[in-house]
C-alpha cells in the first residue's frame, strides 16, 4: 500500500473547483480511488451528485479521460469503452496498459442501476465498479433508495404519527456482486483512507470485474454539521453498522474489528434524518436496528472463519 507521502505526490485525478456540498464523502472517496491506481484510468459516472456537480458546462474537475453516461447504465458504458480497448490492443493499436473505473451513487447502483451492473459483472469486463453509498437518492431531493437504513426519514419516507421512517432493511449490495463470482469486492469508507486505498489498489489490479461498495455520508441527506463527515464515517464502522470487509475469490476477510463495538445509538444521535428514533416510544426501532447489526456482524464473523 502507498504511503500517505507517496500518495501525496501523485497527479489528482478530480481536482478543485468541484461544486459538491462541503461535507461530502463522494469527492474525498473518488480522489482516494483515483490516486490509488498505478495505470492511466478512464472513469465513467453515472448522472448524480459526483457527475452533476463536476462537471458544470464549461468546465470539469477530472483530469483524467471522463464519460458522463445515463443514471441507470454506467457500468454498460464502461464495459463498452473496456471491450473497445481489447478490440484496439487485439489490432495492435495500442500496447498501453489502462484500466476502466465507473462510479454511480447508490440510486444509480442499488437500484436502477443493478441490471446493468449484473450483466457487465457476469460478462467478465475489465473494470472496476464503485458505488459512493450514501443511503439515498439526494441528488433528486433525499428519496429512500435501497440502500437506505431501516429507520431513516427521507422526502419518500418521511418520518411521522403513521410510519416512522423506512420500515425495511438496506440491501446487501457487496454480497449481491460477490455472488456474481467476481474476483474481488469489498467494504470501505471515505473516512479511512488507509483501508480504501489498500482495497481500491487491489481491485484496480484484479484481472476481470471488481466492486468497491464506499459509504460516502451525504450532509444535506443526512443532517449531520459539516465538519463531522470523518467522526460519522467512523462511528459507522465502529458501530458496526458499515463492517470493513473484502471478499478475495470467495474469501472473507474482516480488515478492521472495533476494540469496543459501540451500540447503533451512537452512529444514529449525530444525524437529523434519525432524530425521530431519539423520541420516547421509539426504543423498539433502535432495539431492531441493533438486532440487524448485530446478526450481520456475526454473520460476516462466521464467514471469515473468526
Amino acid at each position: 500500500m502507498a504511503s500517505l507521502k507517496e500518495l501525496s505526490t501523485k497527479q489528482e485525478g478530480l481536482v478543485g473547483g468541484h461544486r459538491l456540498c462541503a461535507g461530502c464523502g463522494a469527492p474525498i472517496a473518488v480522489r482516494q480511488i483515483l490516486l490509488a491506481s498505478e495505470y492511466p484510468v478512464v472513469v465513467s459516472s453515472a448522472t448524480g451528485c459526483l457527475e452533476v456537480a463536476t462537471t458544470i458546462f464549461p468546465y470539469t474537475s477530472w483530469d483524467v479521460p471522463f464519460v458522463h453516461s445515463a443514471f441507470e447504465n454506467t457500468a454498460a458504458t464502461v464495459s463498452g469503452i473496456e471491450a473497445c480497448y481489447r478490440s484496439f490492443v487485439r489490432q495492435g493499436k495500442t500496447d498501453k496498459k489502462i484500466k476502466f473505473i465507473a462510479f454511480g451513487g447508490d440510486g444509480g447502483t442499488y437500484d436502477i442501476g443493478l441490471q446493468a451492473l449484473s450483466g457487465a459483472l457476469e460478462r467478465g469486463h475489465d473494470f472496476l465498479y464503485v458505488c459512493y453509498d450514501n443511503g439515498a437518492y439526494m441528488n433528486t431531493g433525499i428519496q429512500r433508495s435501497s440502500a437506505t437504513p431501516r429507520g431513516a426519514a427521507t422526502t419518500t419516507t418521511p418520518a411521522g404519527t403513521a410510519v416512522p421512517g423506512k420500515q425495511q432493511h438496506r440491501k446487501n449490495l457487496t454480497e449481491i456482486c460477490a455472488a456474481h463470482g467476481i474476483a474481488y469486492a469489498a467494504q470501505s469508507t471515505a473516512g479511512r483512507w488507509q483501508d480504501l486505498t489498500k482495497k481500491a489498489a487491489k481491485a484496480i489490479e484484479v484481472d476481470g470485474p471488481a466492486f468497491l461498495n464506499v459509504l460516502a455520508p451525504c450532509p444535506r441527506g443526512w443532517r449531520y454539521p459539516t465538519p463531522d463527515l470523518l467522526s460519522i464515517c467512523k462511528l459507522a464502522h465502529d458501530t458496526c453498522y458499515w463492517p470493513l470487509y473484502e471478499i478475495e475469490d470467495g474469501k472473507y476477510t474482516i480488515s478492521y474489528k472495533p476494540k469496543e463495538k459501540l451500540p447503533i445509538e451512537d452512529f444514529l444521535k449525530p444525524q437529523g434524518r434519525f432524530r425521530h428514533l431519539m423520541a420516547p416510544g421509539n426504543e423498539g426501532l433502535i432495539a431492531q436496528l441493533q438486532a440487524d447489526v448485530d446478526s450481520e456482524w456475526e454473520r460476516l464473523l462466521r464467514l471469515a472463519g473468526e
